[in-house]
């Protein structure tokens, strides 16, 4: 299985991140990111389907930018103010094989956040 799949686990609570808002963009030859579509975690934090389709995958980069400020703000969590993590937290990566894998996954809180492949 090709293309790029994500899901967003809630290190706060111990929870999936459902409800998260995923926007997912492409770097254009002319160095611009271009919006190529958002994204919203189910109850498993995950995306009901790919971020990107095995046979829509290209090498270059891409980015996804995790609504970490706008998940934890309607839930009462104390965010601070101004919030420590911007509105969005973006994932800067780059396909080089299409023919991987590429799991982009969010663990975060308010305050923290990690990644891995």
């Amino acid at each position: 299985m090709a293309g790029i799949s994500t899901h967003v686990l809630d290190n706060y609570t111990g929870r999936p991140g459902a409800g998260m808002r995923i926007d997912f963009s492409a770097r254009q030859p002319d160095g611009s990111w271009k919006l190529i579509k958002s994204l919203r975690t189910n109850a498993d934090g995950r995306t009901d389907g790919p971020v990107l389709a095995a046979g829509d995958a290209a090498v270059g980069d891409y980015e996804l930018a995790f609504h970490v400020a706008d998940f934890y703000a309607p839930r009462g969590t104390a965010i601070g103010d101004p919030v420590f993590l911007d509105q969005v937290v973006p994932l800067r990566f780059s396909i080089f094989d299409v023919k991987q894998h590429y799991h982009v996954p969010l663990l975060c809180t308010p305050w923290s956040c990690s990644t891995y492949r």
